[in-house]
């Protein structure tokens, strides 16, 4: 059963002339709940700024708009903090040369779980069993006669500091938003009367903003009052969920006919995985991935397989496998499209090193598909050569997200280290958490593999504790390797973490500037490339002349 909640709302404009309040609710379609959740916020809008009014609504109206546009792999805290961080600057930029300023408190609330961010003077409160818990803090200052002078806000300061705070959902909770129009005029010991009192949602909110005027607030009063009746069965989204209801595939044979999919063949077989080469009903090749006999009683087998599906679903794009929507699946497996080509690590095994020019060609399309996933909020953990594939067309795509991570979502085992030991950074040996600095080595690695044959700081087998000391030059292998490609790949793989790229956009932005400078100086006379050897080669010449001068010179006398 998913999330279910009720809710109440009341504002009122009180004495003034305008009511600066304002409310939003946001209960989107049941995936989109399950994914990024329900929204509620409150905003105040300060008076004393160009308008009040225009900030909180449009703050409201971005935080509702943008966070359900943010990637559904990044945690509640990461989307709101991007977008509102976002909203600050334009608040800071259309205020026609005064402020735009406003006060935030929202609310998310997904599977069981809630987050709350909150900047400036409204109020949060939880309310279960008779107990009112205010989870907020107001941000103003404590001097006195300045309790009313905020000291945070959303379009106040260029540096936006919001406060977070996440929590498990309690059955039968409610939760209360007030503007400080409310909270300012009444008590706490008013605010548990009225909710005991009343049940009814709607009523409570009206009675708490009615008794604020009532008791002498000259401010606009508003409260959001939401309860949680119903909580889901577990904390995982309802599509990985679902795996409750699907068995595993009976093995399969060729030529069998399985939910649509006809069988060719039994592509790989390993303790992890089963991979099976399908055509659909138009004969197109597929390759369904489903998980051995032996795992069915492992518990974290079967979400993990439908995790793997989910994060390609979410990095749609060429760069990547396409997924098949299987829109009558009745058992667990995922089906991904088959490409014709063959992975980097097969090309390896034929050809040995790759051309310096393939390797140009190639090496900025692997890190680009590394930036699109770390923006989503994942991280590959298994990026070698075995696992980028190169098609007929000169696509390259990044394949097999069974180690994949996203935090907030995954879990990461204590004493496990996924991924193919050669390729994993000297961090992860050392039980750091996983990072995209650890991809972008592991590429950093293949790519040095690819062009040597040889691993910048040897092999690594399994189990095995390696130390880590200066990474060989790959130009000892490669003397055709200009100095700058060298210096990048020697960036790539150190061993410190903050000597590495911060980006996968900062290690492509190297890439082409640096095979623009490179290609701008082969462009060049020889005399502004290789001034010294120039000048050189005419000191010879010159020299060489005057010894044909002086013998010449001799021979006549």
């Amino acid at each position: 059963m998913p999330l279910q909640l009720s809710f109440g709302e009341a504002s009122a404009t009180g004495p003034r002339d305008e009511n600066q309040d304002a409310l939003r609710i946001v209960t989107p379609t049941p995936e989109l709940a399950a994914s990024k959740g329900a929204l509620f916020a409150i905003a105040d809008g300060v008076s004393q700024c160009a308008d009040g009014g225009l900030a909180a609504r449009a703050t409201l109206q971005a935080l509702a708009t943008d966070y359900y546009a943010t990637p559904e792999t990044w945690t509640v805290a990461q989307s709101l903090d991007r977008l509102l961080v976002a909203h600050n600057r334009w608040l800071q930029a259309n205020g026609g040369g005064q402020p735009l300023l406003t006060t935030l408190t929202a609310l998310v609330l997904r599977g069981r779980r809630f987050t709350l961010a909150h900047v400036g003077d409204c109020r949060a409160y939880r309310w279960l069993d008779g107990e009112l818990q205010r989870l907020s803090e107001d941000h103003v200052w404590e001097q006195p006669n300045m309790q009313h002078v905020l000291k945070r806000a959303m379009g106040l300061d260029q540096h936006l500091v919001v406060d977070y705070l996440d929590g498990e959902l309690r059955l039968g909770e409610s939760f209360l938003l007030l503007s400080d129009g409310v909270w300012a005029s009444i008590t706490e010991g008013d605010i548990r009367n009225v909710l005991s009192a009343e049940p009814d949602l709607n009523r409570a909110a009206r009675a708490l903003v009615h008794l604020a005027h009532q008791t002498g607030s000259q401010d606009n009063a508003s409260a959001l009052l939401l309860r949680v009746d119903e909580l889901p069965e577990a904390a995982l989204a309802d599509s990985l969920a679902q795996l409750l209801d699907w068995p595993l595939p009976p093995k399969l044979r060729p030529g069998q006919m399985f939910e649509g999919w006809t069988v060719q063949s039994l592509l790989a077989e390993s303790r992890q995985s089963l991979i099976y080469r399908v055509i659909d009903q138009q004969g197109q090749p597929w390759l369904l991935k489903t998980l051995p006999a032996s795992r069915d009683d492992e518990p974290e087998a079967g979400p993990a397989l439908l995790q793997e599906e989910w994060f390609l679903r979410r990095v749609a794009g060429r760069a990547f496998p396409e997924v098949h929507g299987l829109p009558q699946r009745q058992h667990l497996y995922y089906v991904q499209r088959e490409y014709r080509g063959q992975t980097l690590g097969q090309q390896f095994s034929q050809q040995g090193p790759m051309a310096l020019t393939d390797w140009l060609q190639m090496a900025p399309c692997l890190v680009r598909a590394l930036g699109m996933l770390h923006r989503r909020n994942i991280l590959h953990r298994d990026i070698k050569p075995e696992n980028l594939h190169l098609d007929d067309n000169g696509e390259l795509r990044l394949l097999d997200f069974g180690l994949a991570y996203c935090p907030g979502l995954s879990r990461d085992l204590p004493h496990h280290l996924p991924g193919t030991p050669s390729y994993i950074a000297p961090e992860a040996f050392s039980g750091e958490a996983p990072s995209r600095e650890q991809d972008l080595y592991a590429a950093g690695v293949t790519l040095y593999f690819l062009l040597t044959g040889r691993f910048p700081y040897g092999e690594v087998e399994a189990f095995q504790r390696p130390r880590f000391g200066s990474p060989v030059p790959a130009n000892r292998y490669r003397p055709d390797l200009p100095q700058w490609l060298d210096d990048t790949l020697r960036r790539a793989v150190a061993v410190d973490p903050s000597q590495r790229f911060e980006t996968a956009e900062e290690w492509l932005l190297t890439l082409e500037q640096g095979e623009r400078l490179a290609s701008n100086t082969a462009t060049l006379p020889l005399l502004e490339r290789e001034p010294l050897k120039v000048w050189r080669g005419l000191a010879l010449i010159s020299l060489l002349l005057n010894l044909v001068l002086v013998v010449w010179l001799a021979k006549g006398s």
